[in-house]
């Protein structure tokens, strides 16, 4: 019976891998039998996710440089490795209330997760669009964008992460229309509140009954139940599958 879980043979390269998300995410690729590519700003995280995963490669540098994201797209191509999946996951908050909020708290925040999904876009794009020229045409690769649901409804406090969720839906519809015939899928993911280091603020006292409330399932996700999805969406079970957002946030966007 075919396993339908499986990343057997997906080289698959993961931004922001260095904790949280993308660390979790790692970890289950190589579980899966994939080899995950980690990239992360922050090269002891690397170190520390390369001795629990020895099959990963890891890349140490700044997702929104280009040069950085052909590089490392040249690097696994040189050790004969063929990229077949990208997860577009690296991200910070900046918060500040609208009138309150500095240049530089917009621009950081749009430059790591606009700026970088679009360079990482671009880059493992070229790499599997030459597959394409190659004669195959069929299931090449698959892109996940990790959104939020503040890019459908805003996040007080946020405006600068909730644009740039936003602007994830744009660059995700527009690669999947413009390389569908290709052979090339891209989805995104809409996360709710997850346990990470990122959230925890948010998942604090202030805010914890308010945020709970409108929770339909009533708690907070864990990293394992919404990567999960994203490794379906990575794996040959949603070879059909591309264009779409798949909301992952117990029922939050009910109530948006």
């Amino acid at each position: 019976m075919q396993n339908l879980g499986t990343l057997e043979g997906k080289v698959i390269v993961v931004t922001g891998a260095g904790q949280g998300i993308g660390r979790a995410l790692s970890g289950l690729i190589a579980d899966l039998g994939g080899t995950p590519v980690a990239v992360d700003l922050n090269g002891a995280a690397l170190e520390a996710l390369k001795a629990d995963i020895p099959q990963a490669l890891t890349f140490t540098g700044d997702v929104s440089d280009v040069a950085f994201a052909a590089e490392t797209v040249a690097a696994v191509g040189a050790k004969g490795l063929q990229l077949t999946g990208l997860v577009n996951n690296a991200g910070i908050t900046r918060p500040a209330m609208i009138k309150k909020m500095e240049e530089r708290q917009w621009d950081d925040v749009i430059r790591v997760h606009l700026k970088g999904a679009y360079v990482w876009t671009q880059a493992v794009g070229r790499a599997m669009l030459e597959q394409a020229e190659s004669g195959k045409n069929r299931n090449i690769g698959s892109m996940v964008h990790i959104s939020s649901i503040a890019g459908r409804g805003g996040s007080i406090g946020q405006i600068n992460y909730a644009a740039a969720k936003a602007g994830i839906f744009g660059i995700s519809m527009t690669a999947a229309k413009e390389w569908a015939r290709y052979g090339i899928r891209s989805n995104s993911v809409s996360f709710g509140v997850v346990e990470t280091p990122m959230t925890e603020v948010i998942r604090g006292e202030k805010f914890r009954d308010d945020i709970l409330s409108r929770i339909p399932m009533g708690y907070w996700a864990e990293p394992l139940e919404v990567i999960r999805p994203v490794a379906f969406l990575l794996s040959d079970s949603a070879s059909y599958i591309t264009g779409q957002n798949l909301g992952i946030d117990g029922g939050m966007n009910i109530n948006l």
